[in-house]
């Protein structure tokens, strides 16, 4: 059984979530499926970017650059979400 299934619909003991409990566990869920969809997509896009010959370590001017794309990718999208969250008031 998934975290969305009622549990009283299939024989549990458990009292149904309440409306505020749901919302609460889907804006988790949603922001961890978020968070790691973010995360593998810097990681490629940064990768593919700056990691001009994979080996067993990053080269200096390697590692400077995955650093730097990080910090622009996590800089935009700060830029994109208050630009987001502004606009929604």
């Amino acid at each position: 059984m998934d975290s969305f299934s009622n549990p009283s619909a299939s024989g549990g003991s458990s009292p149904p979530i309440s409306q505020e409990d749901f919302m609460n566990q889907l804006k988790t869920q949603l922001a961890q499926a978020y968070a790691e969809e973010f995360l593998e997509t810097v990681r490629g896009k940064c990768f593919d970017k700056c990691i001009t010959k994979p080996g067993s370590s990053l080269s200096g001017g390697e590692s400077s650059c995955v650093s730097r794309c990080v910090d622009r990718y996590i800089e935009a999208t700060g830029i994109i979400s208050r630009a987001l969250f502004s606009s929604q008031r």
